[in-house]
């Protein structure tokens, strides 16, 4: 500017430098034009005289944000370096990636000429913390030697992840740098450039060019960047043609002195404002494809996804800013946005691996967790510890150890870890599980996994994780089976007040009947003798069959249907409840209340090594001399067949997982009695504030909701038990019979029937049998005396205690004779005789 008044300048080559020169650009009005310098922190819209023929770096921001966000991962660690090119990017990366659910971590700064040992330096800082996903955004010079020092740090195997930016990537091509094989399993981002024919042209003459001015050295690949060079100059040149003036070649206000820069005295190109004009209006097609520059920079149209493996780079998948990540490009379809890793081709990882890291370990030092796990002789189907009797290797199984195995896989990072079996010298349990949870307060132990119960008095120690099953205490005992053998077991069902009421129903409801039916039905019709067990026989043999009487009177049927439901509803009701008392009933347990296990100094059982036993000391005030521990369901099974008068024990208490296990062994022969005693169920413990806690327990929430997973861990150790369905339906009660308030209602209805049909059958037959006014003797006769004579035809008519004291000597009912010896009506005297 200040010697040749230059109208527009091609660079610089770094952004650090073009920061610089804008200033004096804008001065001057001379475009600066540059196709490297890529900062975020210079922009075309706060410089109008600074035009960027290259991709900005913040245009690749949400292709990263779209990686980070396909694999899972919510923390990364920035490496970058200390200059305006790895500063200018920072905060870009801080949005896009809180648009994920992810965040920076760390940010490792490198130095802009950094000596190895301070690359080191920081390496081994990364190593000591948790994140293993690095995103590394530096230039070629600094980047291969940093990888080449990173793989020697052993930073480049398995569980890391690494992607670069394509500052890396476009201008340094790895496959062919010093760095490739350091580098391998890398992810990147760079611009996807469309291939033409005019570029495999310029490409097959930059070679030959190239091979004729250095034949001695080795070529390469012409970079994105020698790319976008050549399009900047032919865009340059075009714009120059179109506005070349010879007259107008020099500055308005040429500086006086030229011997010493001075900035205040350059002056301004009369030519540079329509020179950047027609640059940021020109249009066409250049050798990355369509060449034009909206807002004053070239914007990309998609971003390759590639992945380092052995001296090539493989292509994995494309982004764009409408479509995501997708396994091919198509610009011309429109999608919704995605960002699955499904969306890509399964990338090679460092330590060639296909399995996606997690990101995220413990910086465990160089050192694995150690996880104590108990020894079990019994109960082996939640943890299970067998020796290989050649090598003395462990094996370890059971419900425990797929849950936790299942958790490792649902966390968002690894944990190196190791299982330490809590044995002594013969191979048996070292001590309880409260020994082995206090292992973890002297730092032998840095966690515990297995049927560990989350109890109050033992977080005072450790922490537990939310629980993965769970639990609670009960107590089981031995069933009581000779109801079966009880002589009188039929009379049970019913209630004595039942079987009571039941008999004098049926005799009134019989004395009913007869009443209807005597008057007008012979069959109803007997000596005295004979009509009292017609009665009684007809009540009793409605409950067990129908009568074989023929019923000729209407109130008798409608009281017989009303009496026949009732007798049906009660005899089904008797079969139930006997049908109970052979099956349900003879489930009745031994034992219902733990005070009389208290009060009658019986013996009862608990797992040995639990904390059931404390539990039973302080909350239930059991002596510990009558406390028996047990390792075994098949133990359970002698001491309780035993009882605790024959050295075994009354009840067993444990948690309810291994009663569960226990019952489905022993079916039919032992029950859960009492109440329930909550735990917050089995956890795994570690040390207290551990920052695993929250990790572990929000995995076992994946675990556990997952019920496919669960179904099948679950299946794998209880799926061939048997499940006592009969016990778990029974209901026990001291008793059970039906009574009489059972079927009030039913008695009360039928005999209301009763005594209504009778009411009416009475009140007719007054109606019916009222002496006549135009009687001649009924002129001087009262009321009482009518209803007297009534009344005593009533008596008469159904043989009831014969007739009255005043006509018996006239009146002789015919019902007191057999039908075949009754007298016939010749035989008869009447007598007038008058009133007294």
């Amino acid at each position: 500017m200040e010697n040749e008044e230059v109208h527009a300048i091609l660079g610089p080559a770094w952004s650090s430098q073009a920061k610089f020169v804008i200033d004096f650009g804008v001065k001057a009005k001379v475009p600066i034009i540059s196709f490297s310098a890529t900062s975020p922190s210079l922009s075309p819209r706060r410089s109008h005289y600074f035009v960027r023929t290259a991709y900005g770096d913040s245009s690749q921001v949400r292709a990263l944000a779209a990686i980070v966000q396909a694999y899972g991962w919510r923390e990364i660690t920035l490496v970058y370096e200390d200059t305006d090119f790895g500063n200018g990017l920072v905060p870009y990366l801080v949005d896009a990636f809180q648009e994920v659910n992810a965040r920076i971590s760390y940010r490792s700064v490198i130095p802009p000429s950094p000596a190895d040992i301070d690359i080191v330096k920081e390496l081994n800082n990364l190593l000591m913390r948790q994140t293993r996903v690095f995103l590394v955004h530096m230039t070629a010079v600094i980047g291969s030697r940093f990888f080449a020092l990173a793989s020697n740090a052993g930073m480049m195997s398995e569980e890391f992840a690494w992607i670069v930016t394509d500052g890396l990537s476009s201008l340094l091509d790895p496959v062919i740098s010093k760095a490739s094989d350091s580098m391998q399993g890398v992810l990147g981002v760079r611009p996807h450039v469309p291939p033409s024919e005019s570029r495999r042209n310029f490409e097959e003459r930059w070679r030959k060019h190239y091979t004729e001015r250095n034949p001695h050295d080795e070529i390469t690949d012409l970079s994105l960047f020698g790319l976008w060079a050549y399009d900047t100059v032919s865009a340059l040149a075009l714009a120059g043609e179109m506005t070349w003036d010879p007259a107008k070649s020099r500055y308005l206000k040429p500086n006086t002195s030229r011997n010493n820069l001075n900035f205040s005295s350059i002056g301004i190109s009369e030519m540079g404002p329509k020179l950047l004009d027609k640059i940021l209006n020109i249009k066409f097609q250049g050798l990355t494809g369509e060449f034009t520059l909206p807002s004053g920079a070239l914007h990309p149209i998609a971003f390759e996804i590639f992945n380092v493996v052995g001296h090539r780079e493989e292509t994995i998948g494309y982004w764009t800013s409408a479509q995501g990540l997708s396994l091919e490009l198509n610009l011309s379809t429109t999608v919704d946005y995605r960002a699955s890793a499904n969306n890509l081709k399964p990338p090679t990882w460092p330590g060639d691996t296909l399995k996606p890291p997690k990101g995220w370990v413990m910086p465990m030092s160089g050192k694995k967790l150690r996880i104590g796990v108990p020894m079990k002789d019994g109960f082996s189907e939640f943890f299970k510890i067998e020796w290989d009797p050649h090598t003395g290797v462990p094996s370890y199984s059971g419900f425990a150890h797929d849950i936790f195995m299942a958790v490792l896989d649902a966390l968002p990072f690894a944990i190196p870890y190791k299982y330490i079996p809590y044995v002594n010298e013969s191979r048996q349990s070292a001590g309880t599980y409260d020994d082995m949870l206090n292992e973890i307060k002297r730092q032998k132990f840095d966690a515990v996994v297995g049927d560990t119960t989350i109890v109050a008095y033992r977080s005072s120690n450790i922490d537990f994780t939310l629980p993965y099953s769970e639990s609670g205490l009960a107590m089981v005992v031995a069933i009581k089976d000779d109801e079966r053998r009880n002589t009188w077991i039929f009379i049970k069902p019913l209630s004595w007040n039942l079987w009571l009421m039941t008999g004098l129903a049926s005799i009134f409801t019989g004395s009913v009947v007869w009443l209807l039916e005597h008057r007008t039905n012979e069959e109803f019709r007997a000596p005295p003798r004979q009509q009292i067990g017609l009665i009684l026989l007809f009540s009793f043999s409605t409950l067990v069959f129908a009568h074989r009487e023929r019923i000729a009177n209407k109130l008798t049927r409608l009281v017989l249907i009303v009496w026949v439901f009732v007798v049906l509803i009660l005899t089904q009701s008797y079969t139930a409840s006997l049908a109970s008392f052979f099956t349900v009933q003879r489930f009745t347990p031994k034992f219902v209340d733990v005070h009389d296990l208290i009060r009658n100094r019986h013996y009862v059982g608990y797992q040995e090594g639990s904390y059931v036993k404390g539990f039973l000391m302080r909350h239930l005030n059991f002596n510990e001399s009558r406390l028996i521990p047990y390792g075994s369901p098949e133990e359970y099974h002698g001491a309780l067949s035993k009882g605790s008068e024959n050295g075994g024990v009354a009840a067993i208490f444990d948690e309810l997982p291994c009663i569960k296990l226990f019952l489905a062994r022993y079916c039919n022969k032992y029950k859960v009695v009492g109440p329930t005693y909550k735990t917050n169920g089995l956890g795994f413990a570690f040390p207290l504030g551990s920052p695993l806690v929250s990790h572990v327990s929000r995995a076992i929430l994946n675990v556990t909701q997952d019920k496919v997973k669960m179904d099948a861990i679950e299946g794998k150790y209880f799926g061939g038990q048997r499940s006592c369905q009969d016990q778990d339906a029974a209901i026990f009660s001291d008793d059970l019979s039906l009574s009489v308030y059972t079927f009030g209602g039913l008695l009360i209805i039928t005999g209301i029937v009763s005594v209504s049909s009778v009411l009416i059958y009475v009140v007719s037959f007054f109606y019916s049998h009222w002496p006549s006014s135009s009687e001649a003797s009924a002129v001087d006769r009262s009321l009482w005396s009518k209803f007297l004579e009534t009344t005593d035809n009533f008596f008469c008519e159904h043989g009831l205690f014969g007739c009255l004291e005043r006509n018996r000597s006239l009146i002789v009912p015919t019902s007191h004779f057999p039908s075949s010896e009754a007298p016939p009506i010749r035989d008869v005297e009447l007598i007038a005789r008058t009133p007294e």
